[in-house]
């Protein structure tokens, strides 16, 4: 029997030309494709000029679970199954994780097709360090919740990226300038490769008088990191040795607050081992 493979397929974020050759073939040979929305796939195997032959179903978040059993049966039955979302890479803030995991608890092969992802775009749009970063995913709804979020983002050294509804950015920004401080910068990067497409770079408070006005289209923050806070090593022992305490192993927690802060690695370490013999 064949043996059937699950392709994550990568789609244009909003410029069709990006789409890949081997994504056309792809749509245009799966045994099954797992679309987020059936209407975007259609629009898209048309202006590819694309005519898929295999079964097309929906696989968006409201039915994802349920989804699984059968597209699992698939797969291991020897089809191929094709997932795209609706724009870039599937599982990232998109529907497929849950996908990805069940193939490989089944030892189902899991492929790639490389392509388009906003939050690689809009680092490298944003003009902020991309050597380090992490992606943070859609930024919480409600306040309390994005209050403590952007807490945790308060001493983060690295880039963050993040995903947020237009309709709510004005007020995550407003947010992030309490948080954070009026210092932070970042870009807001607007309709990535449409025809609209904008990137505004600034401080969170200019950032978020801009959105005030009212920002329309697909939304991906970057956030620059913190500072290295100006302390000295006697005052971070303590933060070592709690962090110790709590399971961590003392040489990956004195590197990681050395470069959260600035300070020498090897002599906050030293220095934690002084402690103890004290």
């Amino acid at each position: 029997m064949t043996e059937g493979r699950l392709v994550l397929a990568a789609t244009p974020l909003g410029d069709v030309r990006d789409a890949s050759p081997r994504l056309s073939e792809a749509l245009a040979t799966a045994d099954v494709i797992a679309a987020e929305d059936t209407r975007r796939l259609r629009s898209l195997t048309t202006a590819l000029d694309v005519s898929p032959v295999g079964r097309v179903v929906s696989f968006y978040e409201d039915v994802e679970t349920a989804r699984l059993p059968k597209l699992l049966e698939s797969l291991q039955s020897g089809e191929t199954v094709v997932l795209v979302t609706d724009a870039g890479m599937p599982s990232v803030s998109d529907p497929g994780f849950r996908l990805v995991a069940a193939c490989v608890e089944a030892d189902v092969p899991v492929t790639c097709l490389p392509g388009p992802s906003a939050v690689t775009t809009a680092l490298a749009l944003s003009g902020l360090p991309c050597d380090r970063f992490c992606f943070e995913g859609f930024a919480p709804r409600k306040p309390g919740e994005r209050a403590k979020w952007l807490g945790s983002l308060k001493d983060e050294p690295r880039t963050a990226v993040f995903f947020e509804s237009p309709h709510r950015l004005a007020s995550t920004l407003a947010d992030a300038a309490e948080v954070l401080g009026p210092d932070r910068r970042a870009a807001v990067c607007r309709e990535l490769t449409k025809t609209y497409e904008e990137v505004k770079r600034g401080t969170l408070p200019e950032l978020a008088g801009w959105a005030a006005d009212g920002v329309k289209g697909e939304i991906t923050v970057v956030l620059s990191g913190a500072p290295p806070r100006s302390v000295s090593v006697e005052d971070l022992v303590s933060e070592v040795s709690s962090r110790v305490a709590a399971g961590e192993r003392l040489k990956s927690a004195a590197a990681e607050v050395a470069e959260a802060t600035g300070v020498s690695k090897k002599e906050l370490y030293d220095a934690v081992l002084a402690s103890r013999k004290s």
